[in-house]
């Protein structure tokens, strides 16, 4: 089995990376993941800290049955895994849609120079 050696396009010269992050479209692409990524860290920070307060500080609170033996405390705690499962599915949805092609837009800019 023989592999053949990469092809060589030539010498080239890299890309300015200081350049491409001050193009528009750079700053474009960073403006979208930040819009997505800040709003919902910190809404999973306050969630989560909602939850070790009330671990914490209303006991009888989170003891409160639901139904059968399943209290409050359960209910929230696997609100918890649930809400991480849907933000990384969501996450990468969003990356998939939005950021991808923004990405390969400038990356195909850049090979494109190359």
């Amino acid at each position: 089995m023989s592999t053949a050696p990469p092809t060589d396009p030539g010498p080239h010269e890299p890309p300015d990376f200081i350049e491409v992050q001050s193009s528009p479209e750079f700053a474009e692409l960073r403006h979208t993941q930040r819009a997505f990524a800040f709003p919902v860290t910190i809404a999973f920070i306050l969630w989560y800290l909602v939850y070790v307060l009330l671990s914490s500080y209303a006991g009888a609170f989170m003891a409160t049955k639901v139904f059968g033996n399943v209290n409050v405390a359960f209910v929230l705690g696997i609100g918890q895994f649930a809400t991480t499962f849907l933000i990384a599915w969501w996450y990468s949805r969003h990356a998939a849609t939005k950021l991808d092609p923004k990405a390969e837009a400038i990356k195909s800019r850049l090979e494109g120079d190359a």
